[in-house]
């Protein structure tokens, strides 16, 4: 595989994975790592960067999901929004650092909910899942003796 269909890969893996869908990237990201099949700065960019793109589907979702509320179809009852509502209205936007986590997929679908402004949410989401791709290449290199970031250093 070429460096460039690896990042291509990897961005579908990182996309997929932060929406609503049940898959994980780390696996993808790891397996590249370790196999060395694309530079490892340009894969945790890649990750983060289509990670969090996949986390902004939820928020749009979030903020489109007033309308679809009170419809006899919505997956949700009116009483676990309220309770998912009043969560994040006491834990705050803070809670976003935790989208990497494996119900970071509902933080954020709630954050759209909750009207959180974009920038501050692309900020506390991109930290999150950059600081986790970057802690995951760390302890892939440690546990498969792979390129670190500080390789050539």
């Amino acid at each position: 595989m070429t460096p460039l269909a690896a990042l291509a890969t990897m961005a579908l893996a990182a996309f997929g994975a932060a929406t609503l869908l049940p898959f994980q990237s780390e696996v993808v990201f790891a397996a590249f790592q370790t196999q060395g099949t694309a530079p490892l700065v340009p894969l945790i960019v890649v990750a983060s960067l289509f990670n969090t793109l996949g986390s902004a589907v939820n928020y749009a979702l979030g903020r489109g999901i007033e309308h679809y509320r009170h419809r006899r179809w919505f997956p949700v009852s009116e009483a676990q929004l309220t309770r998912a509502q009043e969560w994040y209205s006491r834990w705050g936007v803070w809670t976003l650092l935790l989208s990497w986590a494996p119900l970071g997929d509902a933080i954020t679908v709630i954050a759209g909910i909750m009207r959180t402004p974009l920038w501050l949410f692309l900020t506390l989401v991109g930290l999150a899942k950059t600081l986790r791709y970057i802690l995951l290449a760390a302890l892939t290199a440690q546990l498969f003796g792979t390129a670190s970031l500080l390789a050539g250093v």
